[in-house]
């Protein structure tokens, strides 16, 4: 990995870059699992601490039939597509190890991806003829086991693409242990090959295609194609606005509702981490779903259900039928609570709505609430912020009048505030005039208020605050209100 980020940095052409890439990705020594692919024989392993042979085996065979229980379980997306129900049934004892035909592309050769961005689809819809002209590749991270790159499609639409890192610590790591390259990137494929078919049964937008390509002696490497988004980066997002931050909040309580009510049952993601998310359009997204989990605890009491945090447990009941109740919904919930919406919710947030903000924290905190009444007051909150029901005990602070001088706007005298949409000025959303109004009588610098024709994700507009207005300009997408003298 250090090697790789040291090309780029070094600013090898675009060329080499590419095809450094798409050796990576492809390279030979292995042969990766394909969906519904029986374990079957493998080269022999050396003779490793834990078994050698025998081991290894029992690991590709347990990994091989979690990715068969998550592909079975009634029709989802996609399931009738010849090649979907080919890579998915080849199961022991079938009609053995054929080489399937890479999925045909579902888009035009020389345009972006056609689906609408948040649209279930019918499935994934780009193949390997997407992967033939790709430019502008770079290296984006790893992680233990998977690897991912940014690339530009011929048509223009920029996508991630996942592989299994050749040079992580999850492949390196099998064949220190057992010798075997081939049958251990046939382990680690697996997590990618469950992620992929967890995507589409769980009917998540953001898996846009895989592939299945040959590379030199080895048939049937495996890519997919992916959603890119933004890391998440919480000492920036502590430093966005609160309805930025709201809105992550919002689409993680959606998210957790999602995997709550999936097809498959309640999901649970055991490695649930801010690095495990990416923000797309300032939405959140789960990224990794290769430690995901949808069977729930068995329990014979509740001595067996309990749920351990660095910071504290909690005791579950155990349902009549064994089962802890709801552990996987609970389990999401306080993870969301300690790496999200302790940090994010509550800080800077409207007054009027901070008791309805710390009741949400509070509850998920404690485990009081489950995800959909999670879910139900945050959509409370959206509404009261959105239609501006949350002003209606708010006053202005005094009677100031301010002069409206239409099609214009303050050239400089900026100052700063926080938190701001602009890293220089002070530049915030208000819902109605009253409220700019208010906003500015309640900062000392300023003298004028410049009203502008953008909005944001709650259709507020945004306006810049001004401490002096010297220097009015000619603008007509703004209006300037100054205060009047007195």
């Amino acid at each position: 990995m250090r090697r790789r980020r040291a090309a780029v940095a070094a600013g090898f052409c675009a060329s080499f870059l590419l095809g450094s890439v798409l050796n990576v990705l492809f390279a030979p020594g292995s042969e990766p699992p394909r969906p519904g692919q029986s374990p079957g024989p493998s080269p022999a392993p050396g003779l490793g601490r834990r078994g050698g042979r025998g081991e290894l085996a029992r690991q590709i065979r347990a990994r091989y039939e979690e990715v068969q229980r998550y592909s079975r379980g009634g029709p989802g997306p996609g399931a009738g597509r010849p090649e979907r129900r080919r890579l998915m049934d080849l199961a022991p004892g079938g009609p053995g190890l054929q080489r399937p035909r890479p999925p045909k592309t579902r888009t035009s050769s020389d345009g972006p991806p056609s689906w609408p961005p948040g649209s279930p689809g019918p499935g994934p819809r780009l193949g390997c003829a997407a992967l033939r002209n790709v430019s502008g590749a770079q290296y984006v991270g790893s992680g233990y086991t998977k690897a991912v790159y940014r690339v530009r499609l011929p048509g223009g639409a920029v996508v991630a693409l996942k592989a299994v890192d050749f040079s992580g610590h999850d492949l390196g790591s099998c064949v220190r242990e057992f010798g075997a390259r081939r049958s251990c990137y046939r382990l680690a494929a697996h997590k990618l090959l469950k992620e992929m078919v967890l995507l589409e049964r769980l009917r998540h937008p953001n898996l846009y295609g895989y592939c299945y390509q040959d590379r030199e002696d080895i048939p049937d490497t495996l890519t997919t194609i992916t959603e890119l988004g933004a890391p998440v980066e919480m000492i920036q997002l502590l430093q966005t606005s609160w309805e930025d931050r709201f809105r992550i909040c919002l689409s993680l309580g959606r998210l957790l509702h999602h995997l709550a009510h999936s097809p498959l049952g309640s999901v649970t993601l055991l490695d649930f981490r801010p690095r495990q998310f990416v923000l797309v359009d300032g939405e959140l997204k789960v990224t990794d779903l290769d430690d995901a989990r949808v069977e729930e605890t068995a329990c014979q009491s509740s001595a067996d259900c309990v749920l351990s945090f660095p910071a504290r447990n909690f005791t579950l009941p155990c349902s009549a039928q064994g089962w802890c109740e709801n552990m996987n919904e609970k389990r999401n919930l306080y993870n969301a609570y300690r790496f999200f919406y302790t940090y994010l919710l509550p800080h800077s947030a409207p007054p009027s709505l901070r008791p309805l903000l710390d009741a949400i924290v509070n509850a998920t905190g404690e485990l009081t609430w489950g995800v959909d009444e999670t879910l139900a007051q945050l959509e409370t909150t959206l509404y009261l912020y959105r239609s501006g029901q949350y002003l209606q005990d708010s006053k202005a602070s005094s009677g100031a009048e301010y002069q409206r001088i239409p099609d214009s706007t303050i050239a400089q005298a900026d100052y700063r505030c926080w938190p701001s949409y602009h890293h220089s000025g002070c530049l915030l959303s208000v819902f109605n005039l009253a409220e700019a109004v208010g906003i500015c009588e309640s900062h000392a610098q300023c003298r004028a208020f410049v009203l502008t024709n953008q909005t944001t994700w709650t259709g507020r507009k945004l306006v810049f605050f001004k401490s002096g207005w010297n220097q009015l300009v000619p603008d007509a997408s703004k209006t300037t209100y100054v205060r009047a003298p007195g």
